[in-house]
């Protein structure tokens, strides 16, 4: 597949970096030359240094083939526009922008664009691994009979195993540590601030909310 990310901050470079990693042709669009160093020396993609707005710099990175278009600048306005100019001008099929201010999202929403906001995401997610021992409604399935939930683990559930949290009507998702996601193993010696996430019934749930109570057994 043929990728296009506008903007090497930190961001587009990272993003940039794991397209080729991924084996995807990819291509790097901004206006400072400097700012490939954000690739590392192994990346093997094209980079090209010009105006991300001129068009002419946009087909010369190959916008009119590419498969995927990231906008990740640090302008919201840019994002958007050179966004809606992949999708209307060059029918991209797949564009992903991204949102630095909230308050800017209308924008974005405007044009109809698939749109990332990490500041906006990030604060949430912050959010919720702050609530400790609160399980969290993560993905709702059908008309909820089927949910997916997720919770940190508390101090007195340190060192149980996974595999005690589940049953039938509770299926593990993942199990994250230090920021590491696997799939979940029952056998897994659980520490305090793991995060789980479990797909369950409301059955399942409830079960598994009065097992996390304080001084129920195991």
């Amino acid at each position: 597949m043929r990728y296009l990310v506008i903007g090497c901050g930190r961001a587009g470079g990272e993003l940039a970096k794991r397209l080729s990693q991924s084996g995807h042709e990819v291509s790097v669009v901004d206006q400072r030359a400097e700012a490939f160093e954000n690739l590392g020396p192994d990346f093997r993609g094209r980079t090209i240094e010009g105006e991300v707005l001129n068009q002419h710099v946009l087909r010369r990175a190959g916008i009119e083939k590419a498969d995927g278009v990231a906008t990740v600048t640090n302008s919201d306005s840019v994002n958007a526009v050179v966004a809606h100019a992949a999708r209307v001008i060059f029918n991209v099929p797949n564009v992903v922008a991204r949102n630095y201010d909230p308050k800017r999202r209308p924008l974005f929403e405007a044009f109809g664009l698939q749109v990332i906001s990490s500041t906006g995401w990030g604060a949430q997610r912050i959010e919720e691994l702050l609530y400790h021992g609160e399980i969290r409604t993560v993905f709702s399935a059908g008309n909820g009979e089927v949910e997916v939930y997720e919770l940190t683990i508390p101090a007195r559930w340190k060192d149980r195993r996974l595999g005690d949290m589940l049953r039938e009507g509770v299926c593990g998702v993942a199990h994250t540590r230090a920021g590491r996601a696997t799939l979940p193993d029952p056998a897994i010696i659980l520490d305090q601030g793991d995060v789980v996430q479990v797909s369950a019934t409301l059955e399942g749930i409830e079960w598994l909310r009065a097992r996390l109570e304080p001084g129920e057994g195991i």
